[in-house]
């Protein structure tokens, strides 16, 4: 671990860890640190989702998630008396069509363990007090739990500390948003009675929602809204007979609570800030962006964040790329943040209805709406996040020629080739052109030749991250290489 690294990231959850392993996949010096003495020892957030996984594997190192979690096969919403709404997941557009359910503190011990075959180790009770920008450094100061204070010297400095985080303080941004009124229960224990084990089980009851998350080995996460609380109190943490009492009122009968490892009581934050950089200094994960935990996507956000800027900033620390193509980073992210909390909050405010006439509208709504394959198909990419496109991105290219297959901005859904991950851009096309391609801008570029007859007729030059970033006709070398002389450093 170096004590003046080329990147100081701050925060070792999901999201720094990420980043921590593409950095040093890519041979970036980093040190990260965290103020916690230990990794999470809770559940937390409980999917890697489809695109996610998408990353991981062509990054690498996807089988250690895949072999701690469970596969989840879709969600069920009932009333208790009757099924609204079955969604199932396998027609997600992806090599991964599931919810990979893992608690967080797996999710994290996959990640640390990795970074540690790496060479490189989290610095512990280590917690970042301050920092300034000084010409093209950041000087940040840590405290340890000592009381020793240090000064560290970085090229570039990542905020991956939480909804607390100190460097969105220190940069003075607005994390603009709201908090949710709707006080939450949420327990973490062994349960029986519930059928099928592999599928999410949620209950619209006229009194709130109660849903039932699998992790596996008859554990499940259940959380259950109470409404709001009187005379502006908190509720306190839940007891286990008090979400036995939940689960028998809402619930199917005969679903038994039992052995609980975390009970808590939480609010929902939505919140955001509208730049994630300033100069040096970048944000990423819930440092930038906070989510209701409906759809399971605030991790899985993060965690994308982390591959967006890794590759980004591995071109521009290698000088392969220009440093203005770290400008795209905010720009991106920031939309996809966007999508996120509409999404989300849109799930949360059907699911917390208490007016009854509310509540038969959006049964009957929900019930009908997913009879259609299309639209099931349409919700699960939203969830699995294989939706997401970047079509006003300045790295995708507007040249309007039309082909086969995805059209510039939007995810290549094939597994990019060995080494191309988070690495270099793929130019797919001509073995002839893509060659040529790949000797002029051999720090950018990875030749693959078209062999799918479906791709056989257009020439593409797919991002590190697995978004096409231009697509020509076959021949067009001129036009793929004045995009890649833009990219150029």
């Amino acid at each position: 671990m170096s004590a003046n690294p080329t990147v100081f990231i701050a925060g070792a959850g999901p999201v720094g860890l990420t980043l921590a392993n593409e950095l040093s996949r890519h041979g970036v010096p980093i040190r990260i640190v965290d103020k916690a003495p230990h990794r999470t020892d809770k559940s937390k957030a409980l999917v890697l989702w489809s695109r996610t996984l998408e990353l991981f594997d062509d990054a690498g190192y996807v089988g250690p998630f895949l072999a701690a979690g469970m596969r989840g096969s879709g969600a069920q919403i009932s009333t208790g008396k009757e099924i609204v709404a079955r969604v199932s997941l396998d027609s997600i557009d992806s090599r991964y069509p599931f919810a990979l359910m893992i608690p967080q503190s797996e999710t994290e011990r996959v990640l640390e363990e990795q970074l540690a075959a790496r060479g490189v180790t989290v610095d512990r009770e280590v917690e970042l007090t301050g920092f300034a920008e000084k010409g093209d450094k950041v000087e940040a100061t840590v405290r340890k739990a000592d009381g020793r204070t240090e000064t560290v010297t970085a090229d570039w400095l990542i905020g991956c500390d939480g909804a607390h985080s100190a460097v969105r303080h220190g940069l003075g941004f607005s994390f603009e948003g709201s908090t949710l009124q709707s006080e939450w229960s949420l327990a973490d224990g062994q349960l029986l009675g519930l059928e099928p084990k592999d599928r999410i089980h949620i209950f619209w009851h006229r009194d709130g929602i109660l849903a039932f998350f699998p992790m596996g080995d008859d554990r499940w996460r259940v959380i259950a809204d109470l409404g709001e609380a009187k005379d502006g109190n908190h509720f306190a943490d839940p007891t286990l007979e008090e979400m036995q009492t939940l689960i028998a009122h809402r619930g199917s009968s005969g679903i038994t609570l039992s052995n609980p490892r975390w009970l808590a009581a939480f609010r929902i934050n939505e919140r955001k800030v509208k730049d994630y950089r300033r100069g040096r200094i970048f944000l990423a994960g819930d440092a930038a962006h906070i989510h209701s935990p409906a759809g399971g996507q605030g991790m899985n956000t993060g965690m994308q964040d982390a591959f967006n800027l890794a590759w980004k900033l591995k071109m521009v620390i290698a000088g392969a790329a220009r440093p203005s193509l770290l400008d795209s980073y905010s720009i991106e992210r920031s939309a996809v943040g966007d999508m996120v909390l509409r999404n989300a909050g849109r799930l949360t405010e059907a699911a917390i209805l208490r007016n009854p006439i509310a509540q038969g509208l959006r049964n009957a709504v929900v019930k009908f709406a997913t009879g259609f394959p299309a639209l099931q198909h349409a919700i699960a990419d939203q969830l699995a996040e294989t939706n997401i496109a970047y079509p006003s991105s300045p790295l995708t290219a507007k040249n309007g020629h039309t082909a086969n297959g995805p059209k510039p901005g939007m995810r290549w859904p094939d597994r990019l080739p060995a080494g191309a991950g988070g690495k270099s851009f793929t130019a797919l096309g001509p073995m002839e052109v893509v060659t040529a391609l790949a000797q002029k801008f051999p720090k950018l570029v990875t030749a693959v030749s078209a062999d799918d007859p479906a791709h056989a007729g257009a020439l593409r030059l797919i991002r590190p991250d697995g978004y096409v970033a231009f697509v020509g006709a076959a021949g067009d070398r001129a036009h793929a290489e004045a995009y890649l002389a833009e990219v150029a450093a």
